[in-house]
C-alpha cells in the first residue's frame, strides 16, 4: 500500500511539473515598449475637423451610405459632429463613441474588433472600447490631435468613410 501512494504522488509530481512547464512556454514575453505610445499634441481645430467630416461625407455620398460623423480631441472631447441625412439614429452616439475610442486608446478601433473575434473578450471589459470598426486615430507630426467616428452602416462601410477623412491628416 504504502509503494502505490509513493508511486502516485511521484506521478502526480511530474504532472504537475510537465503541466506547469507547459503553462510557462504559453506565456507571452513581455515587450519592452509600450504599445500605441503616440505622444499628445494640441487638439484638432474646428476649422480641420470639418474638412475631414467634408472628406468622409463626399467618400459616403459616392455609395450612398448615409453616415453619422464625428471628430474628437485627443481626449475625446466632442470637436464637430454631422448627421446625413437620413442616418439611423442609433449611429449619432455610436459614430460619438468609436471617435471616443481611437482617440482615449490610441488606436484604431478595429484593432478591438479583430481581438474580441480572436477570442480575447475581455477587452469589453475595459472601459470606453468600441469592437468595431469605423474610428481612427489623427496623428499629425507625430502627435495625436484627435480622432474621427462613423457610423451608420456596416463596419467596413464605417471605416472606408472614416478613412478617407482621417487621410486628410499627416
Amino acid at each position: 500500500m504504502r509503494k502505490h501512494s509513493v508511486g502516485l504522488v511521484i506521478g502526480l509530481a511530474c504532472l504537475a511539473g510537465i503541466a506547469g512547464s507547459a503553462l510557462a512556454q504559453e506565456q507571452p514575453a513581455v515587450p519592452e515598449q509600450m504599445p500605441f505610445d503616440i505622444p499628445y499634441g494640441m487638439p484638432i481645430t474646428l476649422a480641420h475637423a470639418k474638412q475631414l467630416v467634408a472628406a468622409a461625407e463626399a467618400e459616403a455620398k459616392k455609395h450612398n451610405w448615409k453616415m453619422n460623423i464625428a471628430v474628437v480631441g485627443p481626449a475625446g472631447e466632442l470637436i464637430y459632429f454631422e448627421k446625413m441625412d437620413g442616418a439611423q439614429n442609433a449611429s449619432i452616439a455610436i459614430a460619438q463613441h468609436k471617435a471616443r475610442a481611437a482617440a482615449t486608446f490610441r488606436r484604431e478601433t478595429k484593432l478591438f474588433e479583430k481581438g474580441v473575434d480572436g477570442g480575447h473578450p475581455y477587452l469589453m471589459t475595459l472601459d470606453g472600447v468600441v469592437a468595431s470598426e469605423g474610428g481612427f486615430p489623427l496623428v499629425q507630426g507625430g502627435k495625436l490631435i484627435g480622432a474621427i467616428g462613423c457610423s451608420g452602416g456596416l463596419g467596413t462601410q464605417d471605416g472606408a468613410t472614416c478613412k478617407a477623412g482621417a487621410e486628410l491628416v499627416k
